[in-house]
């Protein structure tokens, strides 16, 4: 299905909470792979789905030993394991020293995990720019997401790159913001985005929840669901996945830098619009429950928590 890469530059905002949070409540089947060249703490912060702990020596390093003789697609669910919930993850390196034996995945990783059937992937790689060969697996995915925060020096490093990012990727940008000056924030970063001339799919928002984040580290339950940031990660997972649905445009009757203008496939989603190109996604499961609550509404349905006064998501 789709490739969805997220990271961020320097001081990168949280990536594998908003990464852990996506997949939570992503509205189709989906593996969350922890790319991280520098190492990565999936398994030390996420109960497994038996309620213990995850096996940190069983993951990408597993995988990268056994794809010397070939990667495919088939072979990364063997490498996988379940979260509570019943989020397949797939481990990351535990330090940064592994990385240097491994130069060579990150190419054939992203094939593979582009070419997986019947799950989107979601690539948590991290604070970009230490591992140029990152930029293989970069090359494959459908959409890279970046993060950052409000502040100057966060947006500084996102102008600096978006310019570097490989070119042919869409690139789409997340803000970190505070719920107090949610849309204001999100607002500003947009403009200084649309500065720089480089073609952005989307700028959209994600809460700063700290309080969400620890409950997300294994507190599951009905106070997770509810929390700020769930509820905006409702929303941003399925602006994402509408997106990753979205071929190339055509030049001719390219959209907006936000989606404004219709595309070669039929207007742009409306804000907080979950439904792709070819419409509504099918819950994670079915029907069945997400892994941290109900599966996102149908589109058209009160959402099962409504958002806070004044507050409002979009593109």
């Amino acid at each position: 299905m789709a490739l969805i890469v997220l990271a961020a530059d320097k001081g990168a905002p949280g990536v594998t909470t908003a990464a852990t949070a996506l997949g939570a409540v992503w509205p189709r089947p989906v593996l969350l792979a922890e790319c991280d060249p520098a190492g990565g703490d999936i398994a030390y912060r996420l109960p497994a789905a038996d309620g213990g702990v995850l096996n940190p020596g069983r993951g990408l390093l597993t995988l990268g030993a056994t794809a010397r003789r070939g990667l495919t697609s088939a072979l990364i669910h063997e490498h996988t394991q379940k979260i509570v919930g019943g989020l397949d993850v797939l481990a990351g390196l535990t330090h940064g020293e592994q990385a240097a034996g491994l130069t060579w995945l990150w190419g054939p990783l992203g094939r593979a995990l582009a070419a997986l059937p019947g799950a989107d992937v979601l690539a948590d790689c991290g604070r970009l720019g230490g591992h140029p060969e990152l930029g293989e697996l970069i090359a494959e995915a459908e959409l890279a997401v970046l993060f950052t925060r409000g502040s100057l020096d966060h947006v500084a490093h996102l102008r600096e790159r978006l310019h570097v990012m490989p070119k042919g990727v869409r690139a789409g940008v997340v803000v970190i913001a505070d719920p107090r000056q949610y849309r204001g924030t999100i607002d500003d970063v947009r403009r200084i985005v649309t500065a720089t001339g480089r073609d952005v799919s989307f700028v959209a928002g994600l809460a700063h929840d700290p309080k969400g984040a620890e409950l997300l580290r294994g507190q599951w339950g009905g106070r997770l669901d509810r929390s700020l940031l769930i509820r905006t990660a409702r929303e941003l997972a399925g602006r994402l996945a509408a997106e990753a649905l979205r071929e190339a445009p055509d030049p001719r009757t390219a959209p907006g830098p936000y989606g404004e203008a219709s595309g070669p496939y039929g207007p742009a989603p409306a804000p907080g619009d979950t439904r792709g190109p070819y419409g509504p996604p099918p819950g994670p499961r079915g029907d069945a429950p997400g892994p941290y609550g109900p599966a996102p509404a149908p589109h058209g349905s009160p959402a099962p928590y409504p958002a806070p006064a004044g507050w409002r998501e979009g593109p």
